[in-house]
């Protein structure tokens, strides 16, 4: 397992740790199991959706969690004793927990199922005081100093 060195950047960079730790994160995901499926497809400037292959799954037995830039959906099939003796199960019914980081601003909008897919749609929404706008320039210090230096000079002329 290769670990990345980000002292040069700890140095001279402010608040992007949870960056660091998103990519020496990514060594630990290496091993993960690749179960359930999924897509990720961005749908629009600022709207995303998750697609998880769920066949086996009812929507009761999901469950999806947002969470402080994190998305969990996890699943896990009722006990129950089977009504017929598999000589082959190739649909992976099994328990399991998928986490997606989660930008700032990406919100959870609406979850579908429907015909084994799970789909999730997500939007990116910045506020208002980060996006964006112009500034004013105004007149300088210099420039109201001698706005009253003119002002107090008439003044005791008269």
């Amino acid at each position: 397992m290769r670990t990345y060195d980000f002292a040069p950047l700890w140095r001279s960079s402010v608040g992007f740790d949870r960056l660091f730790d998103l990519i020496n994160d990514t060594q630990r995901l290496e091993g993960q199991d690749n179960f359930p499926p999924y897509d990720i497809v961005r749908t629009g400037e600022n709207a995303y959706r998750i697609s998880l292959a769920l066949a086996g799954f009812s929507p009761d037995e999901i469950s999806i969690t947002a969470q402080q830039n994190r998305l969990t959906v996890a699943g896990s099939k009722a006990e129950h004793t089977p009504e017929h003796e598999y000589l082959h199960q190739g649909i992976a019914a099994r328990p399991f927990e998928r986490q997606f980081n989660l930008e700032d601003h990406v919100e959870v909008e609406r979850a579908s199922f429907e015909n084994g897919l799970l789909q999730i749609e997500l939007a990116r929404k910045i506020p208002e005081a980060m996006k964006p706008r112009n500034i004013e320039i105004g007149a300088g210090a210099s420039t109201r100093k001698t706005e009253k230096l003119k002002s107090v000079d008439q003044g005791q002329a008269a």
